[in-house]
């Protein structure tokens, strides 16, 4: 059995140690005092000790025990409170950094985006004052100048429409209501509020028909889904 400080225990149990140290002085047959107790009780072993002072020796020995587990265990407890915080930290500054990123690309994008579609614009007027201004327009002329008013995914709808409607001739007149030009516009006038040369000028007729299938069915293609239910707009 191996031997047991009793001045490990007196950090312990100062009570233990003075009952183990009298215990073993007078074992050897020296007076009872702490400090010579301790002193022997250093090299002591249990077996030298008296069965009724053992118990108090083993209660210190746990109690010690307990105190030094439960110390290890709130300093591991604080370590690991320490480390979820410095976790949660690096993780809450690394979602702002993600939240802060994202919002800065879609930012750009955003302008990106825009730049992109003032040049498309730009473009577009570009290639209108090339087929604008004219005496007069061929199909051809009129389809391309479709083609630059009207949105990519909107013009074969815009398209159909014109197609049912005038064949693409901007001055086709319909002799029993009056309506007029590409998108046969009742009454031809009303294509004014997009342009005084509403009567000649393609382009004017095509602005106003693209108004109108906006504002009234959302978009060209919604206006063809319309025209198809009911052959007419």
């Amino acid at each position: 059995m191996s031997r047991i400080s009793v001045r490990g225990f007196a950090v312990a149990s100062a009570t233990a140690v003075t009952t183990v140290g009298a215990v073993v002085g007078v074992a050897a047959g020296q007076p009872a005092s702490v400090g010579n107790a301790e002193a022997a009780a250093a090299d002591a072993t249990i077996a030298d000790i008296p069965a009724g002072a053992q118990a108090q020796v083993q209660t210190a020995s746990l109690t010690q025990q307990a105190d030094d587990q439960s110390t290890q265990a709130d300093a591991a407890a604080l370590k690991s409170a320490q480390e979820a915080a410095r976790k949660a930290a690096a993780e809450t500054a690394q979602s702002k950094k993600d939240a802060a990123d994202e919002a800065k690309a879609k930012k750009d994008a955003e302008a990106r985006k825009k730049k992109e579609l003032a040049a498309s614009r730009s473009d577009a007027r570009d290639d209108l004052g090339d087929l604008v201004g004219k005496s007069s327009y061929s199909i051809a002329d009129t389809q391309a100048i479709a083609r630059q008013m009207v949105a990519g995914d909107q013009f074969q709808c815009f398209s159909n429409i014109v197609d049912h409607e005038s064949g693409w001739n901007y001055q086709a007149t319909n002799a029993s209501s009056g309506a007029y030009g590409l998108v046969q516009a009742l009454p031809g006038s009303k294509m004014a509020s997009a342009g005084s040369d509403w009567q000649t000028n393609p382009a004017t007729q095509i602005k106003w028909g693209l108004n109108y299938m906006n504002d009234r069915y959302g978009s060209p293609c919604g206006a063809w889904s319309f025209w198809q239910a009911n052959n007419w707009y």
